[in-house]
Protein backbone atom coordinates (compact mmCIF):
# COMPACT_ATOMS: atom_id res chain seq x y z
CA UNK A 1 0.00 0.00 0.00
CA UNK A 2 2.83 2.41 0.80
CA UNK A 3 4.39 1.79 -2.62
CA UNK A 4 1.04 2.43 -4.38
CA UNK A 5 0.49 5.64 -2.44
CA UNK A 6 4.01 6.82 -3.34
CA UNK A 7 3.39 6.18 -7.08
CA UNK A 8 0.08 8.06 -6.89
CA UNK A 9 1.74 11.06 -5.24
CA UNK A 10 4.48 11.10 -7.93
CA UNK A 11 1.84 11.09 -10.70
CA UNK A 12 -0.09 13.96 -9.10
CA UNK A 13 3.16 15.96 -8.71
CA UNK A 14 4.12 15.40 -12.38
CA UNK A 15 0.71 16.51 -13.63
CA UNK A 16 0.80 19.60 -11.40
CA UNK A 17 4.26 20.52 -12.73
CA UNK A 18 3.12 20.23 -16.36
CA UNK A 19 0.07 22.39 -15.63
CA UNK A 20 2.22 25.05 -13.98
CA UNK A 21 4.71 25.05 -16.88
CA UNK A 22 1.87 25.36 -19.40
CA UNK A 23 0.33 28.22 -17.39
CA UNK A 24 3.68 30.00 -17.27
CA UNK A 25 4.11 29.68 -21.07
CA UNK A 26 0.63 31.03 -21.62
CA UNK A 27 1.13 33.87 -19.16
CA UNK A 28 4.52 34.98 -20.46
CA UNK A 29 3.58 34.60 -24.13
CA UNK A 30 7.05 34.70 -25.76
CA UNK A 31 6.10 36.89 -28.77
CA UNK A 32 7.33 40.48 -28.91
CA UNK A 33 5.77 42.97 -26.48
CA UNK A 34 6.43 46.70 -26.65
CA UNK A 35 6.77 48.91 -23.61
CA UNK A 36 4.13 51.34 -24.86
CA UNK A 37 1.32 48.79 -25.25
CA UNK A 38 -1.78 49.88 -23.36
CA UNK A 39 -4.92 47.82 -23.71
CA UNK A 40 -8.51 48.65 -22.82
CA UNK A 41 -9.91 45.26 -23.77
CA UNK A 42 -8.37 41.94 -24.75
CA UNK A 43 -9.72 39.32 -27.19
CA UNK A 44 -10.99 35.98 -25.94
CA UNK A 45 -8.37 33.95 -24.05
CA UNK A 46 -7.30 30.61 -25.54
CA UNK A 47 -4.77 27.79 -25.35
CA UNK A 48 -5.15 26.38 -28.90
CA UNK A 49 -6.79 27.24 -32.22
CA UNK A 50 -9.79 24.99 -31.46
CA UNK A 51 -10.75 27.40 -28.65
CA UNK A 52 -11.40 30.14 -31.24
CA UNK A 53 -14.09 30.69 -33.81
CA UNK A 54 -13.92 30.63 -37.60
CA UNK A 55 -10.93 32.43 -39.23
CA UNK A 56 -9.37 33.13 -35.80
CA UNK A 57 -6.21 31.61 -34.35
CA UNK A 58 -4.78 31.33 -30.88
CA UNK A 59 -1.81 33.72 -31.05
CA UNK A 60 0.24 35.82 -28.67
CA UNK A 61 -1.25 39.32 -28.46
CA UNK A 62 1.20 41.32 -26.36
CA UNK A 63 0.19 41.81 -22.72
CA UNK A 64 -3.15 40.06 -23.42
CA UNK A 65 -1.28 36.76 -23.77
CA UNK A 66 -2.60 33.96 -25.96
CA UNK A 67 -5.80 35.30 -27.51
CA UNK A 68 -8.21 34.55 -30.34
CA UNK A 69 -7.25 36.95 -33.15
CA UNK A 70 -7.86 37.13 -36.90
CA UNK A 71 -4.30 37.42 -38.32
CA UNK A 72 -5.55 38.63 -41.71
CA UNK A 73 -7.37 41.67 -40.29
CA UNK A 74 -5.46 44.94 -40.60
CA UNK A 75 -4.92 48.05 -38.50
CA UNK A 76 -5.70 51.51 -39.96
CA UNK A 77 -3.28 52.38 -42.77
CA UNK A 78 -2.03 54.73 -43.99
CA UNK A 79 -2.13 56.99 -40.96
CA UNK A 80 -2.98 60.69 -41.40
CA UNK A 81 0.08 62.67 -42.48
CA UNK A 82 1.68 65.30 -40.25
CA UNK A 83 4.10 68.13 -40.82
CA UNK A 84 5.98 67.18 -37.62
CA UNK A 85 6.68 63.46 -38.07
CA UNK A 86 6.97 60.64 -40.62
CA UNK A 87 5.34 57.21 -40.32
CA UNK A 88 7.05 54.15 -41.86
CA UNK A 89 5.52 50.67 -42.05
CA UNK A 90 8.25 48.19 -41.06
CA UNK A 91 6.28 45.08 -42.10
CA UNK A 92 5.04 43.96 -45.54
CA UNK A 93 1.41 44.72 -44.60
CA UNK A 94 -0.41 46.41 -41.67
CA UNK A 95 -1.85 43.10 -40.44
CA UNK A 96 -1.75 41.56 -36.94
CA UNK A 97 1.62 41.92 -35.15
CA UNK A 98 3.00 44.29 -37.85
CA UNK A 99 5.28 47.10 -36.70
CA UNK A 100 5.47 50.75 -37.72
CA UNK A 101 7.89 53.52 -36.78
CA UNK A 102 6.94 57.11 -35.96
CA UNK A 103 9.93 59.45 -36.28
CA UNK A 104 9.80 63.16 -35.48
CA UNK A 105 11.21 65.73 -37.88
CA UNK A 106 14.39 67.59 -36.87
CA UNK A 107 13.60 70.09 -34.14
CA UNK A 108 10.70 68.04 -32.72
CA UNK A 109 10.43 65.36 -30.04
CA UNK A 110 7.76 63.28 -28.33
CA UNK A 111 6.49 63.91 -24.81
CA UNK A 112 8.95 61.31 -23.44
CA UNK A 113 11.88 63.15 -24.98
CA UNK A 114 12.49 60.54 -27.71
CA UNK A 115 12.34 61.34 -31.40
CA UNK A 116 11.09 57.89 -32.54
CA UNK A 117 8.84 55.09 -31.30
CA UNK A 118 7.57 51.70 -32.49
CA UNK A 119 3.89 50.66 -32.56
CA UNK A 120 2.44 47.16 -33.03
CA UNK A 121 -0.81 46.11 -34.73
CA UNK A 122 -2.81 44.48 -31.88
CA UNK A 123 -5.53 41.87 -31.96
CA UNK A 124 -8.18 44.58 -31.54
CA UNK A 125 -7.06 46.02 -34.93
CA UNK A 126 -5.59 49.14 -33.27
CA UNK A 127 -1.98 50.29 -33.14
CA UNK A 128 -0.41 50.05 -29.70
CA UNK A 129 0.47 53.16 -27.73
CA UNK A 130 -0.94 56.68 -27.84
CA UNK A 131 -1.54 58.67 -31.01
CA UNK A 132 1.79 60.02 -32.33
CA UNK A 133 2.58 63.59 -31.24
CA UNK A 134 5.78 65.52 -31.92
CA UNK A 135 6.29 68.99 -30.48
CA UNK A 136 9.06 71.59 -30.75
CA UNK A 137 12.00 71.39 -28.36
CA UNK A 138 12.67 73.95 -25.65
CA UNK A 139 13.60 77.33 -27.19
CA UNK A 140 16.31 77.87 -24.55
CA UNK A 141 18.23 74.73 -25.51
CA UNK A 142 17.62 75.05 -29.25
CA UNK A 143 16.54 78.61 -30.07
CA UNK A 144 16.14 77.89 -33.78
CA UNK A 145 13.66 75.03 -33.29
CA UNK A 146 10.63 77.31 -33.67
CA UNK A 147 12.06 79.43 -36.49
CA UNK A 148 10.57 78.57 -39.85
CA UNK A 149 10.05 79.92 -43.34
CA UNK A 150 6.61 81.30 -44.27
CA UNK A 151 4.28 78.94 -46.12
CA UNK A 152 1.93 79.98 -48.95
CA UNK A 153 -1.79 80.22 -48.23
CA UNK A 154 -3.10 78.31 -51.21
CA UNK A 155 -5.70 75.53 -51.02
CA UNK A 156 -4.59 73.93 -54.31
CA UNK A 157 -0.90 73.69 -53.29
CA UNK A 158 -0.27 70.66 -51.04
CA UNK A 159 2.96 70.74 -48.99
CA UNK A 160 4.80 67.74 -47.51
CA UNK A 161 7.56 68.13 -44.93
CA UNK A 162 8.63 70.71 -42.36
CA UNK A 163 9.10 74.47 -42.93
CA UNK A 164 11.64 74.68 -40.07
CA UNK A 165 15.07 76.18 -40.75
CA UNK A 166 17.30 73.63 -42.45
CA UNK A 167 14.35 71.51 -43.64
CA UNK A 168 13.12 70.62 -47.10
CA UNK A 169 9.53 70.53 -48.31
CA UNK A 170 7.90 69.03 -51.39
CA UNK A 171 5.01 70.55 -53.31
CA UNK A 172 2.08 68.78 -54.94
CA UNK A 173 -1.01 70.12 -56.68
CA UNK A 174 -4.57 68.97 -56.15
CA UNK A 175 -6.01 66.64 -58.84
CA UNK A 176 -6.81 68.50 -62.04
CA UNK A 177 -3.92 70.96 -61.62
CA UNK A 178 -0.29 70.89 -62.74
CA UNK A 179 2.69 72.28 -60.80
CA UNK A 180 4.47 75.24 -62.44
CA UNK A 181 7.84 75.88 -60.75
CA UNK A 182 10.17 73.89 -58.50
CA UNK A 183 8.68 70.80 -56.85
CA UNK A 184 11.08 71.05 -53.86
CA UNK A 185 12.32 73.89 -51.63
CA UNK A 186 14.79 74.46 -48.79
CA UNK A 187 14.43 76.82 -45.78
CA UNK A 188 17.58 78.90 -45.11
CA UNK A 189 18.70 80.26 -41.73
CA UNK A 190 17.42 83.72 -42.62
CA UNK A 191 13.91 82.19 -42.88
CA UNK A 192 13.94 82.63 -46.65
CA UNK A 193 13.13 79.90 -49.17
CA UNK A 194 15.71 78.96 -51.79
CA UNK A 195 13.14 79.24 -54.62
CA UNK A 196 9.87 81.10 -55.04
CA UNK A 197 6.79 79.02 -54.26
CA UNK A 198 5.34 77.32 -57.35
CA UNK A 199 1.77 77.78 -58.52
CA UNK A 200 -0.92 75.27 -59.48
CA UNK A 201 -2.29 75.76 -62.96
CA UNK A 202 -5.54 74.12 -63.99
CA UNK A 203 -5.26 71.38 -66.61
CA UNK A 204 -7.79 71.46 -69.44
CA UNK A 205 -8.07 70.13 -72.98
CA UNK A 206 -9.29 72.06 -76.04
CA UNK A 207 -12.37 70.86 -77.95
CA UNK A 208 -11.68 67.39 -79.42
CA UNK A 209 -10.99 67.09 -83.12
CA UNK A 210 -13.56 65.85 -85.62
CA UNK A 211 -12.81 62.70 -87.63
CA UNK A 212 -13.62 61.96 -91.28
CA UNK A 213 -16.68 59.80 -91.87
CA UNK A 214 -17.53 59.89 -88.16
CA UNK A 215 -18.85 62.05 -85.39
CA UNK A 216 -18.26 62.49 -81.67
CA UNK A 217 -20.66 62.28 -78.76
CA UNK A 218 -19.82 65.02 -76.25
CA UNK A 219 -21.18 68.09 -74.52
CA UNK A 220 -19.93 71.02 -76.58
CA UNK A 221 -17.57 73.14 -74.43
CA UNK A 222 -14.62 75.43 -75.08
CA UNK A 223 -12.57 73.66 -72.37
CA UNK A 224 -12.67 70.12 -70.97
CA UNK A 225 -11.37 69.19 -67.53
CA UNK A 226 -8.80 66.49 -66.87
CA UNK A 227 -10.50 63.07 -66.88
CA UNK A 228 -13.40 64.17 -69.11
CA UNK A 229 -14.32 61.46 -71.63
CA UNK A 230 -15.91 61.72 -75.08
CA UNK A 231 -17.02 59.02 -77.52
CA UNK A 232 -16.57 58.58 -81.27
CA UNK A 233 -18.90 56.78 -83.69
CA UNK A 234 -18.52 56.04 -87.41
CA UNK A 235 -21.01 56.55 -90.19
CA UNK A 236 -22.62 53.61 -91.98
CA UNK A 237 -20.24 51.29 -93.89
CA UNK A 238 -17.19 52.62 -92.00
CA UNK A 239 -15.27 50.79 -89.28
CA UNK A 240 -13.82 52.43 -86.17
CA UNK A 241 -10.05 51.94 -86.05
CA UNK A 242 -8.92 52.63 -82.47
CA UNK A 243 -10.65 53.21 -79.11
CA UNK A 244 -14.24 54.43 -79.16
CA UNK A 245 -13.54 56.83 -76.28
CA UNK A 246 -10.80 59.34 -75.55
CA UNK A 247 -9.89 61.05 -72.26
CA UNK A 248 -8.46 64.45 -71.35
CA UNK A 249 -5.01 63.66 -69.94
CA UNK A 250 -2.76 65.25 -67.30
CA UNK A 251 -0.75 67.15 -69.92
CA UNK A 252 -3.84 68.78 -71.46
CA UNK A 253 -4.00 66.54 -74.53
CA UNK A 254 -6.51 63.93 -75.56
CA UNK A 255 -5.62 60.26 -75.59
CA UNK A 256 -5.34 58.49 -78.95
CA UNK A 257 -8.07 59.64 -81.35
CA UNK A 258 -9.54 56.87 -83.57
CA UNK A 259 -10.20 56.90 -87.33
CA UNK A 260 -13.14 55.73 -89.42
CA UNK A 261 -11.92 53.37 -92.13
CA UNK A 262 -13.73 52.62 -95.39
CA UNK A 263 -14.61 49.18 -96.77
CA UNK A 264 -12.68 47.80 -99.74
CA UNK A 265 -14.10 46.49 -103.06
CA UNK A 266 -12.58 43.12 -103.97
CA UNK A 267 -10.51 43.51 -107.19
CA UNK A 268 -11.78 40.21 -108.60
CA UNK A 269 -15.04 39.41 -110.40
CA UNK A 270 -14.58 36.13 -112.23
CA UNK A 271 -12.56 34.18 -109.69
CA UNK A 272 -13.38 32.90 -106.27
CA UNK A 273 -11.52 34.25 -103.22
CA UNK A 274 -11.20 33.20 -99.59
CA UNK A 275 -12.66 35.58 -96.97
CA UNK A 276 -12.96 34.61 -93.33
CA UNK A 277 -11.86 31.06 -94.15
CA UNK A 278 -14.70 30.58 -96.69
CA UNK A 279 -14.15 30.25 -100.45
CA UNK A 280 -16.73 32.46 -102.15
CA UNK A 281 -17.51 34.38 -105.34
CA UNK A 282 -17.05 38.13 -104.78
CA UNK A 283 -20.66 38.83 -105.76
CA UNK A 284 -21.85 36.52 -102.97
CA UNK A 285 -20.30 38.86 -100.38
CA UNK A 286 -22.21 41.95 -99.18
CA UNK A 287 -21.78 44.56 -101.92
CA UNK A 288 -18.70 42.63 -103.06
CA UNK A 289 -16.69 44.37 -100.34
CA UNK A 290 -14.77 43.59 -97.14
CA UNK A 291 -14.24 45.71 -94.03
CA UNK A 292 -11.07 47.55 -93.05
CA UNK A 293 -8.42 45.21 -91.70
CA UNK A 294 -9.96 42.09 -93.27
CA UNK A 295 -7.77 39.64 -95.23
CA UNK A 296 -8.65 38.40 -98.75
CA UNK A 297 -6.86 35.41 -100.27
CA UNK A 298 -6.55 35.28 -104.09
CA UNK A 299 -5.74 32.31 -106.37
CA UNK A 300 -2.78 32.59 -108.76
CA UNK A 301 -1.71 30.22 -111.58
CA UNK A 302 1.67 28.54 -111.70
CA UNK A 303 3.70 30.00 -114.62
CA UNK A 304 4.57 26.59 -116.10
CA UNK A 305 2.12 24.11 -114.61
CA UNK A 306 -1.66 23.75 -114.46
CA UNK A 307 -2.02 24.29 -110.73
CA UNK A 308 -2.78 27.15 -108.37
CA UNK A 309 -1.30 28.78 -105.30
CA UNK A 310 -2.61 31.55 -103.02
CA UNK A 311 -1.58 35.08 -102.07
CA UNK A 312 -3.20 37.24 -99.39
CA UNK A 313 -3.78 41.00 -99.20
CA UNK A 314 -5.34 43.15 -96.45
CA UNK A 315 -7.99 45.85 -96.80
CA UNK A 316 -6.81 49.24 -95.52
CA UNK A 317 -9.19 52.19 -95.50
CA UNK A 318 -10.84 51.46 -98.84
CA UNK A 319 -7.74 50.11 -100.63
CA UNK A 320 -7.28 46.41 -101.40
CA UNK A 321 -4.66 45.76 -104.09
CA UNK A 322 -4.65 42.50 -106.06
CA UNK A 323 -1.48 40.42 -105.66
CA UNK A 324 1.06 40.76 -108.49
CA UNK A 325 0.56 37.12 -109.40
CA UNK A 326 -3.21 37.40 -109.79
CA UNK A 327 -4.72 37.52 -113.30
CA UNK A 328 -8.42 38.22 -113.77
CA UNK A 329 -9.99 35.52 -116.06
CA UNK A 330 -11.51 36.73 -119.31
CA UNK A 331 -15.24 36.72 -119.88
CA UNK A 332 -14.90 33.74 -122.27
CA UNK A 333 -12.85 31.73 -119.77
CA UNK A 334 -15.42 32.48 -117.09
CA UNK A 335 -18.42 31.52 -119.28
CA UNK A 336 -17.09 28.68 -121.44
CA UNK A 337 -14.52 26.98 -119.19
CA UNK A 338 -15.52 27.72 -115.59
CA UNK A 339 -13.92 24.50 -114.36
CA UNK A 340 -10.55 25.71 -115.70
CA UNK A 341 -10.54 28.94 -113.72
CA UNK A 342 -7.48 29.30 -111.52
CA UNK A 343 -9.59 29.25 -108.37
CA UNK A 344 -11.08 25.87 -109.42
CA UNK A 345 -8.01 23.87 -110.51
CA UNK A 346 -5.93 21.70 -108.19
CA UNK A 347 -3.46 23.38 -105.86
CA UNK A 348 0.23 23.10 -106.65
CA UNK A 349 2.51 20.68 -104.89
CA UNK A 350 4.69 22.56 -102.36
CA UNK A 351 7.79 21.46 -104.27
CA UNK A 352 6.45 23.19 -107.43
CA UNK A 353 6.15 26.54 -105.70
CA UNK A 354 9.92 27.07 -105.43
CA UNK A 355 9.99 28.18 -109.07
CA UNK A 356 7.16 30.76 -108.74
CA UNK A 357 7.87 34.45 -108.46
CA UNK A 358 5.60 37.40 -108.14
Amino acid sequence: METSQLLLLLCVWALSSLSLQSAEMIEHCPDRILDNEKRRTCPKKCQQDNDCGNKRQCLCDGPCGLSCVAPGRTCPWPLPSSEHFDVTLLSPSPSFSALLEVRCHPGYTMTNGLNATIHRCQGDRQWSGDDPLCTGRNAETEPESKLACPLPDHDLLLIHGSAAIGSTIQYQCAPGYVLVGSSENFCHKDQMWRYPHPVCQRVFCPPPQEINHGYLVAVQKSEYNMGDTIYYLCKKNFLLDGPNQVTCQLDGTWSTVPSCRARCPIPAQRSRVIVGGVKSWPYDLTDGMVTHGENVTFFCKHPQKSCSFTATETCFDGLLPAPNCYREPTWFQYKLYPHRLVSEINPCDPADLDSTSE
